[in-house]
């Protein structure tokens, strides 16, 4: 039986690289996108010294408009085809809405947002559709379900890519296409340093998961073809509890969670 493949885009560090390691885990052949060559070389040559896969490397930054087309151009060239889409890359940044440079936001809505569609339509329209088969994972957040405070663009970001994924998800599921949002809560990643978000009251109360344990639940959940899911028990509770309650008072209690410690 002829090994999947599957794209991953943020692959070089976090929950992207864990999930690479689960892909070859489970025998899957791996295309791997990241800005860093070294950090891909390297993760390439432990996949496939490890696993009996094939790794191949896409050094791009998917924050740039060409970004996405550049790589679903690159696939066709090489013969690869891909049968799991796997929407990883993306970054956050903690601090108030006025103080932030517009553009740190402009390339996190490009990378959280716009490459993430484009590289949905790309595959959905172009590949999927025509084979009546194919899977999705697109990286939210339990962020997506509440207004936040002090991550205002990056919580913006995550409602977008959870409602997106319902849609299409919904839309898909007539050519035999699934899409899965994976919403985890705060994870080991790098993310909260990189983001500044270690200096909320959220992150130094929180319990962390692993990136290692995201992976599994996204990699299981995409399998099974589920719209969403949510790492860590305690966190499904979120949800429900956030549509229980007046939306003003959502604001502020995520205002009080996100506040610096």
């Amino acid at each position: 039986m002829a090994k999947k493949t599957v794209l991953i885009t943020g692959a070089s560090r976090g929950i992207g690289r864990e999930l690479a390691f689960v892909f070859a885990e489970n025998n899957c052949n791996v295309v791997l996108v990241a800005r860093s060559s070294i950090e891909l070389a390297q993760l390439k040559h432990h996949l496939e010294a490890e696993y009996d896969i094939s790794a191949h490397t896409i050094v791009k930054d998917m924050s740039l408009p060409q970004a996405p087309v550049e790589v679903f151009a690159e696939l066709k060239r090489s013969n690869i085809d891909i049968d799991y889409l796997v929407n990883n890359a993306g970054f956050g940044d903690y601090g108030l809405f006025a103080e932030t440079n517009w553009e740190r936001y402009e390339k996190m809505i490009a990378l959280n947002i716009t490459s993430l569609t484009h590289l949905c339509h790309l595959f959905v329209r172009d590949r999927f559709e025509k084979r009546k088969k194919g899977r999705i994972l697109n990286l939210s957040s339990l962020a997506a379900f509440q207004p936040g405070p002090m991550m205002a663009v990056y919580f913006a970001t995550k409602s977008f890519v959870l409602s997106l994924s319902e849609s299409i998800g919904s839309e898909c599921k007539k050519i035999g296409v699934t899409v899965t949002a994976l919403c985890p809560g705060p994870t080991s990643t790098g993310f909260g340093e990189e983001s500044k978000m270690s200096a909320s009251e959220l992150v130094s109360h929180a319990t962390i998961a692993s990136a290692r344990d995201v992976a599994w639940v996204g990699y299981k959940a995409m399998m099974k073809g589920k719209p969403v899911v949510i790492e860590g028990t305690k966190n499904k509770f979120i949800p429900f509890l956030i549509r229980l309650l007046p939306r003003r008072l959502v604001t502020w209690i995520s205002a009080k969670v996100m506040r610096k410690s």
